[in-house]
């Protein structure tokens, strides 16, 4: 047989349509009825979450290739242009079952006593109630703008919630103009209802300010409104060779996401062409990057629904993670790891010992040196803590990778904290993004010998995400069976470097391999 060429597209899924696959299977377990119902609303939040990145990011770059008129193929031999054909027909299909979906979830919501009305459908209790919030919380902080030649269109950010009004001034009834409000991202999206008989009813706040346009646009008749939401180019253009200093440069560069260009609108189907077209137009978007949505404009918005509705009986049970035990007479977490390699799965392992690995080597005076890496974490994160602790007494070096999507400013404020703090911060390598999750410290035992122990993990240092992501660890100490005091050596020769979307991790006992 001839060797196949691996040059050959034949053999290549495209990258974006695999990944749109994968969000597909998300949303079927928002399908699934075996799920809880207030789970299977949660998933179709996170496909739409997923979804924001997946335009702001791949549709973005593909879209800016072709205006740059870049024709290379990629591997599985289609040319930008005809990726970006073949997604507008995946991501429409797509948008809809997402829709689809949501209208199932209502009527099933309805049966447990859970209700998404209109202000129109408000008793008159919860109409007063609306009433109140809105002059209280809401239009204190709107700014309500005509668009007329005084009054240019406003500068919209990335994926607020905005609402659209044609408007006819009631001194010239024959002219109309276009109104545009940006809803404030502090306000929420979805508004309980207050209800003292015990129902859980909520409104869409887009719904409660169109009730009340007459208070925003004082002088005008309303003639017909929708919500709205653009998403932005979202793409960091970093030129690293030519940069001085790496975090300066993304820090610089996360200011262009709130004006890069605009690549989807989102807007409710019920939106009248004198609405839309000018939309268009300002937006200058092609006719496939219009998505009208058969129900609420940002379906990951939904969260809030799943988070404020307390009724447990319609969620996943809680889960407690299982706690590493130590045999007898091993009193810390290091004594047990001298004694032999640990094995976590998170997260039906507790993430605790990961957090206790880096502040017991903060407080252990016998610890010379901590370097660590940092990929994600959490907001006050305890290992950060104890990082910046460890610095105090010990040698402590982090890389901290800055190119971390969508959390490169977290990551900023990180490293400029450690840095003040006297550890030795590097941002990544030019050109690449350290993704790997690992800690080394150094130890001087008892008898002098210097020992080495490290922390290898396929997820983040976040001891958030670790109660829901599935990841495993491994805590190892340096043998001389593994290539002495200095080595955690893998017994074969690497062949290569593969992501995979699945966690993967090895761990050595007595020269073996786990995988």
């Amino acid at each position: 047989m001839a060797r196949p060429s691996l040059s050959d597209p034949r053999y290549y899924f495209n990258r974006h349509e695999s990944w749109l696959a994968f969000n597909r299977r998300v949303l079927e377990e928002a399908l699934d009825e075996g799920n809880p119902l207030l789970e299977r609303v949660k998933f179709l939040a996170i496909t739409a979450s997923n979804l924001d990145e997946f335009v702001e990011v791949r549709v973005s770059g593909l879209l800016q290739q072709v205006e740059h008129g870049n024709p290379l193929a990629g591997p599985d031999g289609l040319s930008p242009e005809e990726q970006l054909q073949r997604l507008a027909a995946e991501l429409h299909s797509f948008v809809a079952a997402q829709y689809d979906c949501w209208n199932q979830l209502l009527p099933a919501l309805r049966r447990e006593g859970i209700r998404i009305l209109s202000v129109a459908h408000l008793d008159r209790a919860g109409h007063d109630a609306m009433d109140l919030f809105f002059t209280r919380q809401v239009d204190p902080i709107l700014t309500p703008v005509t668009i007329d030649p005084s009054h240019p269109f406003p500068h919209v950010l990335n994926k607020p919630l905005c609402g659209a009004f044609q408007l006819r001034r009631n001194s010239k009834p024959g002219t109309t103009f276009l109104g545009v409000v940006t809803v404030p991202r502090k306000l929420p999206r979805l508004v309980r209802v207050p209800d003292k008989n015990g129902n859980i009813d909520y409104i869409f706040l887009h719904d409660l300010i169109e009730t009340h346009t007459r208070n925003l646009y004082k002088g005008y008749k309303v003639l017909s409104s929708a919500a709205f939401r653009a998403t932005r180019n979202s793409n960091l253009y970093l030129h690293e060779e030519e940069s001085r200093n790496l975090l300066d440069l993304v820090d610089s560069q996360l200011h262009s996401r709130r004006k890069g260009d605009i690549v989807r609108l989102e807007i409710e189907a019920s939106a009248p062409a004198e609405i839309v077209d000018p939309l268009t137009h300002q937006f200058g978007l092609r006719p496939w990057q219009i998505f009208k949505t058969d129900g609420p404009v940002n379906l990951s918005r939904l969260f809030s629904l799943a988070e404020q509705t307390a009724r447990p009986d319609l969620k996943f049970a809680p889960f407690t993670s299982q706690s590493l035990s130590f045999a007898p007479k091993v009193s810390n977490l290091l004594e047990g790891i001298r004694k032999q390699d640990i094995l976590l799965h998170h997260p039906y392992d507790s993430y605790e010992p990961v957090v206790s690995f880096i502040e017991t080597a903060a407080r252990d005076p016998q610890v010379l040196s901590i370097k660590q890496t940092l990929y994600r974490t959490n907001e006050n994160s305890p290992i950060v803590r104890a990082l910046i602790e460890a610095a105090q007494t010990k040698e402590v070096t982090v890389v901290v990778e800055l190119k971390a999507r969508f959390d490169e400013a977290s990551n900023i404020r990180w490293a400029r904290s450690l840095e003040e703090a006297g550890v030795q911060v590097f941002h990544g390598l030019v050109g690449l993004k350290t993704h790997c999750k690992l800690a080394l410290l150094a130890r001087q035992e008892p008898g002098g010998e210097i020992r080495q122990y490290a922390h290898l993990g396929t997820g983040n240092y976040n001891p958030s995400t670790a109660h829901f992501y599935s990841d495993l660890t491994a805590d190892l100490r340096s043998r001389s069976d593994l290539g002495g005091a200095r080595g955690f050596q893998l017994p074969h020769r690497p062949i290569g470097t593969i992501k995979l979307s699945a966690p993967l991790c090895f761990a050595h006992r007595s020269g073996q391999e786990l995988h």
